[in-house]
């Protein structure tokens, strides 16, 4: 084989490694998004999808407090449906528009979830007019072996609207 030809195989090579990656699934956790009435309460999910033995997350949630108020924070269905949990709600800060410290982890010698669903949900209060960015970050998840697995993020938008005007009788 000639120089030239094992330089051409080489490039071609090393071109198709750098795009296996892409062709790979991995896990994406996302918020939610969603449109509602100003003075509503709302729950709005966070929730995985192709994730393979998930035993432990963690992740921080940023919201704007000028449009939204949250209330709670519960256990979603993903993670218990495969064992029991030691769910921990995070801290609520509704002056900086943050919850942090959001974790679940899996209890005893048994494998991971396996596939998509309801990780945490938020219950909200739309408090004003207007569009709140809901963003993940300081994320992350661990499998079984208690390995982290590689995952991306996508962010969620609120818009509070108001309340339709009234039909009109005449």
């Amino acid at each position: 084989m000639s120089q030239s030809r094992i330089v051409s195989v080489l490039v071609v090579l090393a071109a198709a490694l750098l795009f296996v990656p892409l062709l790979t699934a991995q896990a994406v956790i996302s918020a939610g998004s969603t449109d509602v009435l100003v003075d509503t309460v709302f729950t709005l999910p966070v929730n995985i999808a192709d994730v393979s033995d998930l035993y432990a997350f963690q992740f921080d949630l940023a919201f704007d407090p000028t449009i939204l108020q949250l209330l709670s924070i519960s256990e979603g269905t993903f993670l218990p449906a495969a064992g029991s949990t030691i769910f921990i709600p995070g801290t609520i800060d509704n002056i900086g528009g943050n919850a942090t410290s959001n974790a679940d982890t899996l209890v005893g010698d048994i494998p991971g979830a396996t596939g998509s669903g309801d990780l945490v949900d938020f219950t909200f209060l739309a408090i004003n007019l207007g569009s709140s960015s809901v963003s993940l970050s300081n994320g992350i998840l661990l499998d079984s072996s208690f390995n982290e697995i590689p995952f991306t993020t996508v962010d969620g938008t609120v818009n509070s609207v108001p309340e339709p005007p009234g039909l009109s009788w005449i």
